[in-house]
């Protein structure tokens, strides 16, 4: 029997109890909440192992309780939404969450993600203490700290995740679906441009900062973090 308990955020009922019942058939416990408020509160007093959230929903929506529970938690995240245009998946995506589906979705397709997720969650919980630092720059994974020239920058876990994978494999190219399987995990199901958005965001934050180092395009492969 699992002991992983999983919170289901939906307002529509129906699909609540859908996820619900495919979750316990596979051993998991489950905590149901209709609305952003209630998944707040549920959020703190169950501390659950991983959180399916809907984005729509009265009271607080998807987007904000995501924003809320990453500032005091890493807590996998897998958003579930109508809304499947690319910019809503990099939304969710930029804001923390794990993984993201879109309705109607398959019940046993989610069922899976939720068990990827959460072995790839556990398998970094295990890894011991990790940073690796270059001139003017020090990318933390272990606390999900990232910074520069001494100074500690805000930066989603998606993107400081990407950055220390790139910067582990010094000089190597990566295309873009490797570093999808690789940091993404290779149970997402994600569009590449994903990788294009991060790489984008990571420079805006690296932009100004001299080094022996440089997080560059490779035309027509992918991208490498170049050490001279």
């Amino acid at each position: 029997m699992s002991t992983h308990k999983i919170l289901i955020v939906d307002d529509d009922a129906n699909i609540s109890e859908l996820i619900r019942l495919y979750l316990e058939k596979e051993g998991f416990q489950t905590v149901c909440a209709a609305n952003g408020k209630i998944a707040m509160d549920k959020f703190k007093m169950e501390n659950p192992a991983l959180i399916i959230l809907d984005i729509m929903m009265p009271e607080i929506d998807g987007w904000q309780v995501c924003r809320e529970i990453r500032k005091t938690s890493e807590v996998p995240i897998i958003m579930l939404t109508a809304k499947g245009e690319t910019f809503d998946k990099v939304l969710g995506l930029e804001l923390g969450a794990d993984d993201y589906m879109v309705k109607p979705f398959e019940t046993k397709e989610l069922v899976a993600r939720v068990k990827a997720v959460l072995r790839r969650y556990e398998s970094k919980d295990v890894e011991q203490d990790k940073e690796i630092s270059f001139q003017n720059i020090s990318v933390n994974l272990s606390n999900y700290e990232l910074k520069l020239k001494e100074k500690i920058i805000e930066i989603p876990p998606k993107e400081l995740e990407l950055l220390y994978y790139l910067a582990s494999n010094p000089n190597r190219v990566f295309t873009r679906e490797q570093l999808l399987e690789e940091v993404w995990g290779f149970d997402y199901f994600g569009d590449s441009r994903t990788v294009d958005v991060h790489i984008k965001r990571l420079r805006e934050k690296l932009e100004g900062i001299e080094g022996n180092w440089q997080l560059k395009t490779v035309w027509g492969v992918g991208y490498k973090f170049e050490v001279r």
